[in-house]
């Protein structure tokens, strides 16, 4: 009846976010207990609200720690070329939350997501920065490989001793290649650039195999 509990993804790590590597649009542990209900859940339209428990400690928050609660909620709805989702979430020890919407436009053979993101302050599910905005183009090259470059900014990713946000910036642009090289068996590559105010700029990657039962 639309109720689930235990152990799961959180709607902050879930198969509706960006298919590339470059964003960063969560913190922190994304699998919790959790208690679960969706008020309506089709391939077109999900609306719920869940009940967390955060069970890791944060980036810097003094006297936070694990084993506290957080609310979210989430509504989808897919209108066939667009789709997209709103998301929000409440740390109730904080008391600060965060806000995330993705927004997608699929074509035949590409798509382009749009994602943004707002921080109140640091919290368990974002506390990279205070707000972010973010844009991938995925283009099918066949149905076995896909290239997926995307970019994002991060504002304000400082944050003082209480917790609050005080400035720098982040930019992040790369991109992902995806080869499905026989049913079940899939390569992934991907590099990606970091510029950061006030650090050492960063080229980051990966080639990862996934075998899929």
């Amino acid at each position: 009846a639309n109720l689930r509990v235990g152990m799961q993804y959180s709607w902050w790590d879930n198969d509706r976010s960006m298919s590339g590597e470059t964003d960063v649009v969560s913190s922190n542990q994304t699998v919790h207990n959790s208690i679960r209900y969706m008020f309506a859940d089709t391939k077109t339209f999900s609306l719920g609200i869940a009940v967390d428990e955060l069970e890791e400690t944060y980036r810097t928050k003094p006297g936070e720690g694990p084993n506290n609660v957080g609310i979210a909620g989430q509504v989808f709805v897919d209108g066939g070329v667009l789709s997209g989702y709103l998301l929000g979430s409440y740390d109730t020890d904080t008391e600060e939350g965060a806000v995330r919407a993705i927004a997608y436009a699929d074509f035949d053979s590409s798509q382009i997501g749009i994602y943004g993101l707002w921080a109140s302050g640091a919290n368990y599910y974002f506390e990279e920065a205070e707000w972010s905005l973010g844009a991938q183009y995925l283009i099918k090259v066949t149905d076995k490989f896909s290239i997926t470059p995307g970019v994002q900014y991060l504002s304000n990713i400082d944050l003082d001793a209480n917790g609050d946000f005080t400035g720098g910036d982040t930019w992040r642009a790369g991109v992902t290649l995806d080869y499905k090289i026989v049913t079940n068996l899939a390569t992934k590559i991907s590099v990606q650039y970091i510029d950061p105010d006030n650090a050492q700029e960063q080229v980051q990657g990966f080639v990862r195999l996934q075998r899929n039962f």
